[in-house]
């Protein structure tokens, strides 16, 4: 596929998500409250989730960003030996994944929009603007 053809890079897709926006237009919110999103963009109306599916394992992805760091920090050699550091890492590891959620989420969603924008279905109405 051209640059002509798919004129919005992947890079403000994915910022977009992490800020919690409409990945096509950047300005709609994704959440109504908590982790519940909008069905569509209060802006541009962008079906956020066509099949709640396809998103699931872009989600099941993104939760596992945290879990790696905590991995990566054992792996290089941080051995927490009493109770509280044991305590503070897995309350640090747990701030993390909680702490989050949203982000990741929205990380997920602009994901599944740009391979629904990118790998086209006839029946699905997305299109990406700039």
């Amino acid at each position: 596929m051209s640059a002509a053809e798919h004129p919005l890079p992947i890079g403000p897709a994915l910022r977009r998500g992490l800020r919690r926006r409409c990945p096509r237009c950047g300005e709609g919110a994704l959440f109504q409250r908590g982790i519940r999103t909008h069905e569509r963009c209060p802006v541009c109306s962008l079906l956020y989730q066509r099949d709640r599916g396809d998103t699931w394992l872009f989600m099941i992805i993104t939760d596992r960003i945290p879990l790696l760091i905590g991995i990566a920090a054992v792996y290089f050699g941080f051995h927490p030996q009493t109770p509280l550091a044991i305590t503070a890492f897995f309350g640090g590891l747990a701030v993390a994944i909680f702490g989050t959620i949203r982000e990741r989420q929205g990380l997920a969603l602009a994901i599944d929009y740009l391979v629904r924008a990118w790998v086209r279905d006839p029946g699905d109405e997305v299109t990406i603007s700039g």
